[in-house]
Order: structure tokens, then sequence, then C-alpha cells
């Protein structure tokens, strides 16, 4: 029986990578599939060949090939592609259930674990009586300490963003494995330390030698009991006592050899005392080697320790009181053995350099785009309609909404069409007209008004059907506890949270009912006004009044009122100027996103970075940025328009006041003014009253569809608690029938007074609790009522 530890492998199972890649290279690149179908299968045909599972050392430039082929994959698909991957505990019995994650992260930690296994066993397997056998033993624990080593650094970091804590892979772990890894250059430190014995070194070196494989035997026992309790509960149960023993023996071999030295550099004192401890440690690697049924050819190394460190401590002891009279000095008196280590963990070249194990003309998916490139171009897209929406096109909205929202609180343009237009109608005018005669705008408003009407009692009969299901269940149970008690809360109680719903509901709907009167009460004051503006042009044209003379007959305005209305109409066309070059800026900045394409300089990046076999979006943010920077003259060229306008408008602001206060006294321009300022404010509440009865049907159509998901609800949670009412009746009824048939003893009385809480009972009938997602539907804020003299958005 061997004297060291192999690792064991981790169990695959077969897995669909032809229907996962292919779905995913459907769905989220802009690749086809059939493109890949080689790709695909030498994925499949390298897994079949590369996960492990046969001990033969042509299999580790299987299992390296494939991890590199799997570090190129992982550069073309994200980790998860919903491919799962089942891999069992190293150490697990075979009834246990393997652990399964949608990971290619974990595919090639599992596979790196393998490799590492695999060095293992094979250095296990080597002859250790040769010098060439330990010497390739040695050399295939220290690859197996460097793949664990490789596994730790690079491989675990990018597993756990992949892993919940319930699901993660014990064997996978920091701790253990890095305690598989000081076991690996324990042992490979062992056959050095065989091979120095066996070559006769210097008693000084071996001890030196001997310290290390015990300093490191230690070093994984403390690694692996920091690690989670599942991974050591997994472990064999000789697997930390072969540790312990180890550590203790080579300690004690280690001072046996030491104390060797002492004895030819006649240091009689010094060697009675290293030959002491050796011989306690000795014992303890013995003791615990015995009791735990640790292998016997560690017993045997021991107990043959053993043997002769207690020989050489008698013959010691003799000689030093018939001769020598040294004195031992104390434990702490003697210096310690200072270690030497000639291993360490030697990572295969293949691993760190994928590219040299499978060359360039081999790489899987080689011709896909990287995902770290892909998520780069979509996270840019993303971040491109966000600037464009945000910074430039609303943005342009607000400030033209300013502006018309100023021009119509100084009452413009009206008033300066009343006086340059003093018969006839102003173009603008007569275009908004048009408007809501040609949409049949009195019509349209009639029919919103009725459907929204309509919707409203829909959904609110909804509502009602709801909370019939729910009375009708109460009902049932008043009925089902009069004929037999039951020990559950009642109706009123277990439906508390269903009817606070349907409150919340309720008071939506409520509001909501209240911001649609709000809306008819504006059409009703806005109706006739709006008729009119619908009336043919000479119709409307007659409700005007004219301004060509005034009532005293003289002049329409003076010089000055002339002068102030050239002035105010020059600052108005500045200000049309203005807003057209805003909306010019916009469609430039649209048209400019919608031809934009950062795909082709992704693709040069990407290039450049081909030594960096795994891209993140992170690595294009130069080019993004660069990208983006492409809007900020449209961003810079509102910004000049922004203080433009602002300047023109004060200016129109002052100008209104001198124009105003020239024609103060003519009321036939005063009349005209507010006539056409009545029909300009007919067409703005025409086109709010249409925007709110749009959102109104948007909003009853989607609570349409939520309450009638909470209707299911009430349906389904009233259908469990009847079954179960049904079943304590049927319950009830068989412990009647056999407590009758027994006349001589009497059923005790089902106890009613101690129903149990609704949060602690236990759900015995498969009714979920109503906290349970299984009732959520999707919320719908409630709109805010508006006031009835604002003019705002009802919704």
């Amino acid at each position: 029986m061997p004297n060291h530890l192999t690792i064991p492998f981790k169990k695959t199972y077969s897995c669909p990578i032809p229907v996962a890649t292919r779905d995913y290279i459907q769905n989220h690149t802009e690749d086809h599939p059939d493109a890949y179908i080689g790709d695909i299968n030498q994925w499949k045909a390298l897994r079949d060949i590369g996960t492990g599972g046969v001990l033969h050392a042509d299999r580790i430039n299987f299992a390296i090939n494939y991890h590199a082929q799997l570090v190129f994959i992982l550069a073309k698909l994200p980790p998860d592609i919903n491919l799962e991957f089942s891999y069992a505990h190293a150490f697990a019995s075979p009834s246990s259930f393997p652990v399964t994650l949608s990971s290619i992260a974990f595919e090639r930690a599992s596979v790196l674990f393998n490799i590492a296994a695999l060095y293992s066993q094979l250095a296990a397997s080597e002859d250790r009586s040769s010098q060439d056998g330990l010497k390739r033993a040695s050399a295939y624990y220290q690859n197996a300490a460097g793949v664990l080593a490789f596994l730790s650094e690079s491989a675990l970091p990018k597993l756990g963003p992949f892993v919940d804590l319930e699901n993660t892979p014990s064997d996978l772990t920091e701790d253990f494995v890095k305690s598989l890894e000081w076991l690996m250059l324990a042992q490979a430190q062992e056959c050095v330390w065989q091979h120095a014995v066996a070559d006769h070194y210097k008693n000084s070196l071996i001890a030196k030698l001997a310290a290390k494989v015990s300093s490191l035997y230690n070093t994984s026992l403390l690694s692996i009991r920091l690690a989670a309790a599942d991974a050591r509960s997994a472990l064999p149960p000789n697997w930390i006592p072969h540790l312990e023993t180890k550590h203790y023996h080579f300690n004690a071999a280690s001072q046996y050899r030491k104390g060797v030295d002492e004895l030819e550099a006649s240091r009689y004192g010094d060697e009675i005392r290293r030959l002491m401890i050796a011989e306690a440690d000795a014992k303890k690697a013995f003791n615990i080697a015995k009791r735990a049924g640790v292998a016997q050819a560690v017993i045997s190394d021991v107990k043959s320790l053993l043997d002769v460190v207690q020989k050489n401590l008698s013959r010691a002891e003799r000689d030093n009181d018939l001769i020598y009279h040294q004195n031992v000095p104390a434990p702490c008196g003697i210096p310690a053995i200072q270690e030497v280590s000639m291993v360490q963990s030697i990572i295969p070249p293949g691993l760190r350099d994928p590219r040299s194990v499978i060359g360039d003309d081999s790489i899987i998916f080689g011709e896909m785009l990287g995902w770290g490139a892909r998520e780069a171009i979509n996270i840019y897209n993303d971040n491109k309609k966000n600037l464009l929406q945000e910074k430039i096109v609303e943005s342009a909205q607000n400030l033209n909404d300013e502006a018309e929202k100023i021009l119509q609180s100084l009452n413009l343009p009206s008033s300066l069409e009343a006086l340059e237009r003093p018969v006839g109608l102003p173009p603008s005018l007569l275009r908004k007209a048009e408007e809501i005669r040609l949409g049949q705008g009195p019509a349209k408003i009639d029919v919103y008004l009725d459907d929204v009407q309509r919707l409203s009692r829909h959904v609110l009969g909804i509502l009602d059907e709801a909370m019939d299901i729910l009375d009708s269940e109460a009902s049932e149970d008043e009925a089902a506890r009069r004929e037999t008690p039951m020990n559950r809360p009642p109706s009123h109680e277990a439906n508390q949270e269903l009817v606070i719903k349907q409150q919340r509901y309720r008071t939506i709907l409520i509001q909501a009912a209240e911001s649609d009167e709000l809306v008819r009460r504006k059409w009703e004051e806005w109706e006739d006004q709006i008729f009119e503006l619908a009336r043919d042009e000479d119709e409307l044209e007659a409700l005007v009044p004219s301004s060509t003379v005034s009532m005293t007959g003289k002049a329409v305005s003076t010089s000055q009122t002339q002068i102030h209305a050239r002035t105010l109409r020059g600052l108005l066309e500045s200000l049309d100027d203005v807003r057209r070059t805003r909306d010019d800026l916009v469609v430039r900045a649209q048209r400019r996103a919608e031809s934009d394409d950062i795909r082709p300089k992704v693709l040069v990046a990407a290039a450049n970075l081909e030594h960096r076999i795994e891209m993140s979006a992170v690595m294009f943010e130069d080019v993004s940025d660069n990208e983006l920077a492409k809007y900020d003259k449209f961003i810079q060229g509102l910004t000049e328009g922004r203080k433009k306008q602002e300047e023109i408008l004060s200016s129109i602001k002052s100008m209104n006041d001198a124009f105003i206060q020239s024609r103060k006294q003519d009321p036939a321009i005063k009349d005209r003014e507010q006539a056409l300022q009545f029909l300009d404010l007919a067409y703005s509440h025409y086109k709010e009253i249409i925007r709110n009865l749009d959102e109104g049907l948007k909003f009853y159509n989607d609570m349409a569809g939520i309450l009638t998901n909470f209707k299911e609800a009430c349906k389904i949670w009233s259908g469990a608690r009847s079954r179960e009412a049904r079943l304590h009746h049927d319950m009830a009824s068989l412990s009647i029938r056999d407590n009758a048939s027994d006349e001589s003893h009497e059923a005790p009385p089902v106890s009613t007074t101690s129903p149990l809480r609704t949060g602690t009972r236990k759900q015995t009938t498969g009714i979920p609790t109503l906290s349970s997602a299984d009732w959520e539907v999707q919320e719908l804020a409630p709109p805010p009522i508006k006031r009835a003299e604002k003019t705002t958005k009802h919704r």
C-alpha cells in the first residue's frame, strides 16, 4: 500500500454542448450557428477526452489542450450561456449528487483540478525505489502543485461571481485547493528527501530536507482545517490523520538526522535532546496512525523510525552517563533546524500560454467576435441611446417648452398678429384650426371619453368580481365551521393581505376616476371654443373681430406702437431661428446615431489586444469614450442655443411690456387679441385633453391585465381553501364513523379556541402564504390627481 496520498478525479457527466451553444449564437450574436458547426463538434470531442478519468501520461496533453481551448472559448462566449456542467465532488461517495452549474468557468476550473489529479496519480504510480522513479515522482508532484496554484490564482476568482453559497463546489474553494497544493509539495519534497537518504547525503542536509517536509505537511493540514466543514467532511476518514502522522514523522526524522550530526560533532548532550524530541514526535505519529487507520505503509515507516530512534537514544544516554557526562539542554536550548526546500509549484507552460498549445489555426470560435467586445458594443449603443434621449432630445424639448410657456404667458404672438393682421386670421391659427377640423377633434374627444368611461367600469367590475370570490369563500368557510370545527384562521384573517391589495387597487381606481372627471369638466368648459376652432375658415374668421378702425375712428396704433411691434416681431423671428437651429441639431444627432456603428473600431481594438486572450468590455472604454465624444458638438450647440434663447426671451419680455404700454388705449385691438388668444388657448386645451385621454386609455388597459391576474390569484387561493375545508370535513366524518364503532370510547372535542396564527401555521394543504411570490402581480402606480385650475397632464 503506498505511503502517499493522491487526488481523485472529479467525475463529470455529459452535457448538451451543441444545443446550448447553437441557441446562444442564434439569440445573442450576429452570426449564424451553422457557421460554427465544426467548432461546436470540436468542443464536444475535446471534452470527451480532456476532462480526466483515465490514468495515462498521454492524457496530460489532451487535458491541457482542452483547457487552452476553454480559455479561448471564454474569450468568445460569456461564462453563462445556459449550458449546464455537472461534476461530482472529488471525494464524493457514488451515491452523492453532483454539483451542476451553468458556467464555462466551472468547467475550466474542474478541468484544471483533474489535470492536477492526473499529475498526482502519475506521481504515486512511479516506482520510488529507484532514483529515476523518485525524480519523475517529484516532478509530477511539483506539476500537480503548479496546476493547483494556477487554479487558485487564475480560475477560482472567475468562478466566484457565477456561484452562490448554496451551490459552491467545496473542493473548488481557496483553502481546499491550497491544502492540496501544499500536500503535493510535501510529497515532492519527501521524494527529494528519500533521494538524499538513498545517496547518503550529509545528515545535516537530510535533516533540513526532512524539516521542510514536515513543515509542508503541517501547512497542508492547517489549510484544510480552515476549509469549509462540508469540504473536510467529504475527505476520507484517514486523510487528515495521514497529514498529522507525516508532520510528526518527518519532524522526528529531522531531529534524528540532526542528532546523528550532533554525535559526529561530539555534541552528545544536544544529540540526546534531539533524540528525545524525535522519540516523542515519532510516538505521536505512531499513535495517530494506529488509532485513525492510516495506510499500513505509513505505519511501517513510522514504526521503523521509532525503533531506530529509541535504539539510538538508549545508546546515547548510556554513553553519556558512562563516558561523556555532558549536560542535556532543555528543548528550547537547542537551535532550530533550518529548513531547506528543493521543490516549487511548477505550472506547465501550456497553462500559462494557451496559444502555444494549439496555435492560431485550431482555435475554437476563432472567427467569432469576443463576448467582451460584443458587450462593449452593446454598452456603447445603450450609452449612445441614453445620451441622445436625455442630453439632446429631451433637453431640446424642455427648451422649446420653456420658450412656448413664456410666450403664452405674454400672449405672443397673438397680440402682434392682432395688430399686424387687423382683418383675417393669422396663418398659425389657421394651421391649428385645420388640424382639429381634419382630425374631427370634438367627435374624437367624445369617443375617447366614452371609451375611458367604459374601461373604467370594466376594470372596476373585475375588481368587484375578485372580491365576490373572496366573499363566497368566506361564506363557505363560515358554513363549514358550523358543521366541522377547524383549526385554521377564519377567512377574514387568512385573506387579509389580498383584501389590503384590493383596497390599494381600488384607491388607485378612485384616483383615476377623479382625474377622468377633471378631464371631462375641462372638455365641458372648452367644448364650445374647440367646436368653434373646428369651423370652416370663413366661419372662424367671422368670429374674430377686426381692428382696422378703433371705436373712436382713429388709426389702429401710433408710430411708437408700430416700432415696438416691429422690434418684437424681429425678436420672435430670432427665437424661431434659435428653435429651428435646435431642432436641426436634434435631427442631425438622430441621423448620426442611426448611422453610427462602433463595431469596426471595436474590431480594430480587439485585434490590437490579441495578446490578451480574455477581453472584457472595460478594455474598450477608451474606444467608447472617443466615439461618444462625437456627440459633444450637439450638446455644446444646445448649450449655446440655451444662452441665446435666454437673452432673446429677456429682450422679448422687456419689449412686450413697452408694446403693451403703447397700445393700452385701443379697445378694438384688445378685443381682437382676446379672441385670438382665446382660440389659441382652446387649441392648447384640445391637445392637452387628447393627451390626457390617450394616457387614460393606456392606464385602464394596463390595469385590466393586472386586475385579471389578481382575480385569478383570488380564485386559486379560494379554491385551495375550499379543498382544505373539504379535507377537514372528510377527516372529521371518518373520525366520527371510527368512534361510533366503539361506544365505550368518547371522542374528544376538536379544539377551536386557539387557532394558529397565520404567520406561524404550517401550510398543510399546499396553499402558499400570502406573502409568497405566487400572488405577486405587477403593481401600477396611482395617477396623480389634477387640480382643477391647472392644465398639466392628469396622469
